[in-house]
């Protein structure tokens, strides 16, 4: 996902996404191909967009800057509790990332990211990706969905506000979702990009990272910390799993692992308290860029990480 802080609410859910609160996935090849294996001590290369990189936590690291990688991203967090050697750990993770970065260099406000997938190797042992989010322009959603979330607020229902949902009904008019089409498009494309990671490294164990529980399941839950209106926390919420669903789904095909970061997430979304929560909202209030993981959201989803390669 793309540097919130910089653009503002707009880029806030440069989702690299959303999660789905769904169970872990294997397909029986996969889960054959894993069974008494010991997790790899690399090389390990992490590949995804902001959700991936850390924007704002500290300290930034990597080269270009505008990557936003932080030191203790859950791609770094893996690679120490594994043991893996500095020079075997490889995060070429950049925010605002979309699927076609890992195949193309990708341009930021302070230097060019080399395609993602430039990193991969023979030797690659371990991979981690959590894309998608971008890919379904989910940070202009958001920026959308929130603008009209204020209007329902201070209009209180009048104009052209007719219900509690009113960004869905933008999304949805017509008897087309076009958000779901939008991931059915993702997924083809995340397909045949997991075909070309398998190719440039047939030894490594791949691993899809799905996002965390970016809002509440009931829009009464958020209140000022995201100003939605409520039926409108509810569709992205559902949007979300629904991305995390293609993710799990297009990874299994493609004998990868699915790692479910939703579950563990659940309850500590950007309107749940300061002290618990993994995602920033609006006005954070730990170093993070506005709606992503901050710290303690990192390292819960390098724990999931870590708990899937166990399994």
């Amino acid at each position: 996902m793309g540097p919130l802080a910089r653009t503002g609410i707009g880029t806030a859910l440069a989702c690299g996404v959303l999660v789905t609160a769904v169970s872990i996935g294997k397909n029986s090849d996969n889960a054959n191909n894993n069974v008494d294996k010991a997790p790899p001590k690399g090389p390990y290369v992490a590949l995804g967009d902001s959700y991936t990189s850390g924007p704002k936590i500290p300290p930034q690291t990597g080269d270009p800057a505008g990557c936003d990688r932080s030191g203790r991203n859950y791609p770094a967090v893996v690679a120490k509790r594994l043991g893996i050697k500095a020079a075997d750990f490889h995060d070429v993770s950049c925010s605002g990332a979309t699927i076609t970065n890992l195949t193309a260099p990708q341009s930021t406000d302070n230097g060019t990211n080399p395609a993602q997938l430039s990193a991969l190797s023979a030797a690659t042992k371990l991979v981690t990706l959590g894309i998608g989010g971008n890919d379904i322009d989910f940070s202009s959603m958001i920026t959308k969905c929130v603008t009209t979330g204020v209007l329902f607020k201070l209009a209180d229902k009048v104009a052209d506000i007719s219900d509690d949902a009113p960004c869905e009904e933008k999304y949805t008019s017509g008897d087309t979702d076009k958000v779901a089409q939008k991931i059915r498009a993702t997924g083809d494309r995340l397909a045949r990009t997991l075909n070309e990671i398998k190719h440039r490294a047939p030894d490594a164990r791949v691993y899809v990272v799905g996002y965390p529980a970016i809002l509440p399941t009931k829009g009464a839950d958020c209140r000022d910390d995201i100003p939605l209106a409520p039926g409108d926390v509810t569709f992205l919420h559902e949007k979300e799993q629904q991305l995390n669903t293609m993710l799990r789904d297009r990874a299994n095909a493609a004998g990868a692992t699915y790692v479910d970061t939703f579950t563990p997430s659940v309850g500590h979304d950007a309107c749940s308290p300061t002290d618990t929560r993994w995602i920033e909202p609006l006005r954070p209030s730990s170093p993070a860029a506005v709606v992503h993981p901050n710290e303690r959201g990192e390292r819960g989803m390098a724990t999931a990480v870590l708990n899937t390669l166990k399994d």
